[in-house]
């Protein structure tokens, strides 16, 4: 099983502030979430644990880039290419939308 979790931080265009968006906020952003893959081989030798990654999403909702900040690396594989998948609803600032930062969190457990 597999549960996620994500914090949003909007990067603001003017002076670098970064806006804080709640969980729920940021999870009903996302528009298309595709589920990471549990590695065969972390499955077989009983690996579990959370794998953290920062998503920059454009001011499309395209997501740009992914950057693990934490987990197992048998883990980290999988959750990097589904999150490169997942599109958001852009995020505005003021009328005006405005790239973003994804934390985002995954919880691989047998």
């Amino acid at each position: 099983m597999i549960r996620i979790s994500a914090v949003i931080l909007l990067a603001a265009l003017t002076l670098g502030a970064e806006m804080k968006v709640g969980t729920n906020e940021g999870v009903r952003a996302a528009v298309k979430k595709v589920q990471p893959e549990y590695n065969p081989v972390a499955k077989q030798m009983r690996v579990q644990g959370d794998v953290e990654v920062e998503a920059q999403v454009d001011d499309k909702g395209d997501v740009k880039e992914v950057k693990v900040v934490s987990g197992n690396a048998l883990l980290t594989g999988g959750v990097v290419k589904a999150v490169k998948e997942w599109k958001f609803t852009p995020f505005s600032d003021a009328g005006k939308n405005v790239p973003a930062l994804v934390s985002l969190r995954f919880s691989f457990k047998l």
